[in-house]
C-alpha cells in the first residue's frame, strides 16, 4: 500500500516549531551577543583602573579574566534558561565553585575588601603619620591588598589591610595642630609658683608655642618624691618632636636656673640594731 507524504502538514509543523524556537533563538543570541560586549567593556575598564591602582601588574590580567569568565558563566546560563534548559544543577556547580574559591581566598578576599574600604572611606593618605596594626610610620603606598608604611629607623613594613580596616587606626597628621603632654616634677620645698612662673616663661618665649589654644600648666599630683606638674602646650604637627624633644631640656636647665629641685626618686630606709 503506497504510503503519501503530507506536504501541507509537514510545513505546518516546521512553521510552528520555527515560531516556537525562532524568537527563542533570536532572544538567546541577542543576550549572548550584548552580554558578551558589556563583559568586554567591563574587563577593559577593570583593568585600567586596576593598572592605575598601583595593584601588582601580573595581578591585574588574573583578576580581569576572572571577573570576565564569570559573568560569561552567567551569560551562557541566561541562554539555556532561554531554550528552557533546567540551569538549576549549572548554578548549584558555579555555586559549590565559588564557595570552594572563596574559602581558598578567604584571607585575600579579606585583604581586598578592606582595601576597597580604605581607598573609599580614607582615614589616611600617603605621606601621613599613622599607626596601625600595632606599627608606626609613614604611609608609602596603599594598594588593594596591603598597605606600606616607612617606621622611622627606615625600615620598609607591608601591612596586610585586613588588620588595618576594622581596628583602631591612629593618623598622627590628620589635624594641623598637636597637643604636647610633658610631666615636670619638683621638690617639696620648692615655690610651686615660682615653678609654674618658670615653665609659663619658657613656654611663652617659644614662638612654635600656639597661643591659642592656651598652654596649660598645672600640679598634676603629689607623687612619692616630687610634686609633679602637668605641662600641655600646642604646636603645629610639623613642630612636634622638634618642640616636645626642646621643651624637655629648656624647662630642667630653667628650673634649675630659678632654684627648683628636680629630684631623683628617692626611698629613706631605717635601720633598727636589736640589742
Amino acid at each position: 500500500m503506497e504510503q503519501t507524504f503530507d506536504v501541507s502538514g509537514t510545513l505546518q509543523t516546521l512553521s510552528e516549531v520555527m515560531a516556537e524556537w525562532g524568537l527563542s533563538a533570536l532572544g538567546a543570541i541577542a543576550v549572548f551577543v550584548i552580554g558578551s560586549w558589556v563583559a568586554k567593556r567591563i574587563r577593559t575598564a577593570l583593568r585600567s583602573n586596576l593598572g592605575r591602582s598601583g595593584l601588582d601588574p601580573t595581578l591585574v590580567p588574573f583578576v580581569s579574566a576572572l571577573v570576565y569568565w564569570g559573568l560569561m558563566a552567567f551569560i551562557l546560563i541566561a541562554v539555556l534558561g532561554i531554550f528552557g534548559i533546567p540551569t538549576a544543577s549549572f548554578i548549584a556547580v558555579l555555586g559549590a565553585a565559588g564557595l570552594a574559591v572563596g574559602l581558598a581566598l578567604q584571607g585575600t578576599l579579606s585583604n581586598f575588601a578592606s582595601g576597597v574600604m580604605i581607598l573609599t572611606f580614607r582615614p589616611f593618605v600617603i605621606g601621613n603619620w599613622v599607626e596601625v596594626a600595632g606599627v608606626a610610620g609613614t604611609v608609602k603606598e596603599i594598594g588593594l591588598f596591603s598597605t606600606i608604611l616607612h617606621t622611622g629607623d627606615n625600615v620598609k613594613v607591608v601591612v596586610p589591610n585586613s588588620q588595618i580596616y576594622g581596628q583602631t587606626m591612629k593618623n598622627f597628621s590628620a589635624n594641623d595642630t598637636r597637643r604636647i603632654d610633658l610631666i615636670m616634677g619638683v621638690g617639696y620645698d620648692d615655690d610651686l609658683q615660682v615653678t609654674q612662673d618658670t615653665i609659663l616663661q619658657v613656654l611663652s618665649s617659644d614662638e612654635r608655642v600656639l597661643e591659642d589654644p592656651a598652654p596649660t600648666v598645672a600640679v598634676h599630683e603629689l607623687g612619692d618624691s616630687s610634686v609633679d606638674f602637668v605641662v600641655r602646650p600646642w604646636c603645629k604637627a610639623s613642630d612636634y618632636w622638634a618642640l616636645r624633644w626642646h621643651l624637655n631640656r629648656q624647662l630642667k636647665e630653667e628650673l634649675e636656673a630659678a632654684g627648683c629641685n628636680i629630684p631623683y626618686p628617692q626611698r629613706d630606709v631605717h635601720l633598727f640594731q636589736e640589742k
